[in-house]
């Protein structure tokens, strides 16, 4: 009886270790149910999002100041439609900025980098950053590069 009595309390103790690791990891991540951050969404429309994925963070000046959210398929000219979920205490975002996707690095994760304008009105949620500069394809400078290479022959 005694040893059942303890056992149970280890593995209560085990357990409860469990759930806290658990929820510091969703916390750390800032994505999951325990997010203490709250955030607002906004959009933009790019060509060529290039490797930029869920979770990238957004930044402007180098600061992170959320993350993308979602990703998908605009059906009405086949663009991307990103989905950025920006810290509420970065809510004095000009409604003239613009998204630009980066790469950290040479061969780096890609991220979206933002370029506050100078408008008085900020961006709340559900609007769309108009001013949009698609991913870098290195394999359409490389293919322009060898294109030009071959009519110079």
């Amino acid at each position: 009886m005694k040893r059942s009595l303890v056992e149970f309390w280890v593995g209560l103790f085990v357990l409860g270790g469990i759930l806290a690791v658990a929820m510091l990891a969703f916390r750390v991540d800032g994505t999951g149910v325990f997010a203490i951050e709250r955030n607002y969404k906004i959009y933009a429309k790019f060509d060529n999002i290039g490797g930029l994925s869920v979770k990238a963070p957004v930044t402007i000046a180098g600061v992170t100041v959320g993350r993308v959210s979602g990703i998908s398929v605009n059906m009405d000219d086949f663009s991307a439609r990103v989905e950025l979920s920006i810290s509420e205490n970065f809510n004095s975002i000009p409604i003239d900025t613009s998204a630009r996707i980066l790469t950290a690095g040479l061969l780096g994760a890609q991220y979206i980098g933002l370029e506050q304008g100078g408008e008085d009105i900020f961006l709340t949620g559900g609007d769309a950053i108009e001013f949009t500069q698609s991913a870098f394809s290195f394999e359409d400078l490389l293919g322009g590069f060898l294109l030009r290479q071959g009519v110079e022959e």
